[in-house]
């Protein structure tokens, strides 16, 4: 019977392979994360994430390494003797009173710079009023006279139902889809007035960075621009948990170019608002 070598070198390369950025995407790894997303603003809140975290593994690192060095260097087995005399150490104070308080002022000045910039709603060019309500969303584009609901779509509704028979694999962006999207150009600073009409919802799509609360009687306020080059339809959902179809509550919205959009938003407004019919240039001449 041959008995079967696994080399060192081997191994490696199966580890290597087990990691690389394809295969975590094929596992889900590459899903554990936030995403950089397709504006400055959620490209900056990703950069102050990274730091964050990396910060967070650094100081974990130093500090279960001296907790692990401690517990094995100084074990009894060794003959490690304890100081019962040692009540406190006054460098050691002064260094973990002064280390954390250098740290969180680090990270205050980048954390404060992003919050700031998310709530920097000047020269916007385009307003949105976004309402939730159970379970959906009703867009009104300011000063256009255009205004429409976004529910889920009808093949996922169908699907949902218990005892529909239908396998949701089938149905494409299931619980992920609605019958009308939100539509806004690219390159475009886009303020979006958030609030609701019965109780509080969240809109939120991660690849803006965007996240706000709807609450009724309240309004919040988000922007987002989209980068010129990503058109294309961006999915998110509500992210509070407003009742028992919560989870059928998806936002899409569709990011078109400047001229796609102006076309679309003027096809709109003659859709809801058609022109009246022109009056008769003479009356009927009266019966004789």
């Amino acid at each position: 019977m041959m008995r079967k070598i696994t080399s060192p070198l081997a191994i490696v390369a199966g580890l290597a392979v087990s990691l690389s950025p394809t295969a975590r995407a094929e596992s889900g790894w590459g899903q554990l994360n936030m995403t950089p997303g397709v504006t400055a603003m959620s490209r900056q809140i990703y950069g102050l994430h990274m730091l964050m975290f990396w910060l967070c593994v650094a100081i974990a690192v130093v500090v279960f390494g001296v907790m692990t060095y401690s517990i094995f260097a100084f074990r009894k087995s060794r003959g490690a003797v304890p100081d019962t005399t040692l009540v406190h150490s006054t460098t050691v104070e002064i260094i973990w009173t002064i280390l954390p308080i250098a740290i969180l002022v680090a990270t205050a000045v980048p954390a404060a710079t992003t919050l700031i910039k998310t709530e920097d709603l000047r020269n916007a060019q385009l307003t949105i009023r976004v309402t939730g309500f159970q379970w959906g969303w009703n867009y009104e584009y300011l000063n256009s006279g255009v205004s429409y609901f976004s529910r889920l779509d009808r093949a996922s509704d169908a699907a949902r139902q218990l005892g529909s028979g239908i396998d949701v694999s089938t149905v494409p962006h299931y619980l992920l889809n609605v019958d009308n999207p939100l539509v806004v150009p690219v390159g475009t600073k886009v303020r979006v007035l958030v609030t609701a009409s019965d109780v509080i919802h969240s809109w939120w799509v991660p690849a803006f960075g965007v996240k706000k609360d709807a609450i009724p009687g309240f309004v919040n306020e988000a922007w987002f621009n989209i980068d010129a080059d990503k058109t294309g339809l961006y999915r998110g959902n509500c992210a509070e948990l407003c009742g028992r179809d919560h989870g059928f509550m998806p936002i899409v919205v569709d990011a078109r170019s400047k001229d796609d959009f102006l076309t679309w938003l003027k096809a709109k407004q003659l859709e809801q608002h058609p022109p009246a019919a022109s009056a008769p240039s003479s009356a009927p001449a009266a019966a004789q």
